[in-house]
C-alpha cells in the first residue's frame, strides 16, 4: 500500500461542545485504537481530503504532538447527512506483526472472450475484504478476465493471493459477463449470423 502523511494535534477536551469548536476552525475530531492507549486528536480538514475522496487504500504515518510516528489505517469516517461535511474520523493502529482487516479495490484487466461474442463485462464487487499483515495487501486486486466467457462469473472462492485471506462469501459473484441481444445473435467465434431468407421468384409466363 501506499503511504500517506497525516498530523494532528492531542485533544485536551472531549465531547460535543469540544467537537463543535474544533470544527468550527476547520479541524476534524479524530480517535486511533488498536495501540497502548485511545488517542483523541484534531486535524486540518484539508489535509484530509486525499485520504477521504478517493478508491485507494494508504497506510498513514501519523505524527501527534510532534512525537514518534504511528502507522494507522483508515478505519471509519462519519459525514453530515446534508453537507456531506467531515464529522470524525476512527484510525486503527497497525503493527508488522498483527493481521488487519481491510476492503481493496477491484480492477480488471484484459478483454473478456464473453465480451468479443457481444456481451457485457459487469463489475459486482468493487471492494474486496481482505485479512493479513498491512504489508501484504496491495493497493489493488487485479483480476484478469481474459478467459471469462459468456454467463460465465468469478466468485469469491476463485481469489487466491499470497498471505491473503479473502473474507467476503465464497459464492459472492465479483464480476460476470452477462448475455445481450448482440451476443444472442452471434456465433461461437464473435461472428454475427444472419437469417437465411429464401426468395420465390414468379416465373415468366
Amino acid at each position: 500500500m501506499k503511504t500517506f502523511e497525516l498530523s494532528g494535534v492531542i485533544r485536551k477536551e472531549l465531547g460535543k461542545k469540544s467537537s463543535k469548536a474544533a470544527r468550527a476552525k476547520e479541524l476534524v475530531p479524530c480517535v486511533i485504537y488498536g495501540g497502548e492507549k485511545v488517542r483523541h486528536f484534531d486535524t486540518k480538514e484539508l489535509s484530509l481530503r486525499k485520504l477521504v475522496y478517493t478508491s485507494e487504500i494508504f497506510v498513514i504515518n501519523l505524527t501527534l504532538d510532534d512525537k514518534k510516528p504511528i502507522k494507522a489505517i483508515l478505519k471509519d469516517i462519519q459525514f453530515h447527512p446534508v453537507s456531506d461535511k467531515i464529522l470524525h474520523i476512527d484510525f486503527l493502529e497497525v503493527f508488522d506483526d498483527n493481521p488487519i482487516v481491510i476492503e481493496v479495490p477491484v480492477k480488471l484487466q484484459g478483454l473478456a472472450v464473453g465480451v468479443r461474442a457481444g456481451g457485457k463485462l459487469s463489475l459486482e464487487m468493487r471492494k474486496l475484504k481482505v485479512k493479513g499483515l498491512y504489508k501484504d495487501i496491495p493497493e489493488l486486486i487485479t483480476i484478469n478476465v481474459e478467459k471469462l466467457d459468456l454467463g460465465k462469473t468469478i466468485q469469491v472462492k476463485s481469489m487466491k493471493m499470497d498471505n491473503l485471506e479473502f473474507l467476503n462469501a465464497p459464492n459472492s459473484v465479483i464480476c460476470s459477463v452477462k448475455m445481450t441481444r448482440v451476443a444472442r445473435g452471434m456465433d461461437v467465434d464473435g461472428n454475427a449470423t444472419a437469417a437465411t431468407t429464401t426468395t420465390t421468384e414468379k416465373a415468366d409466363e
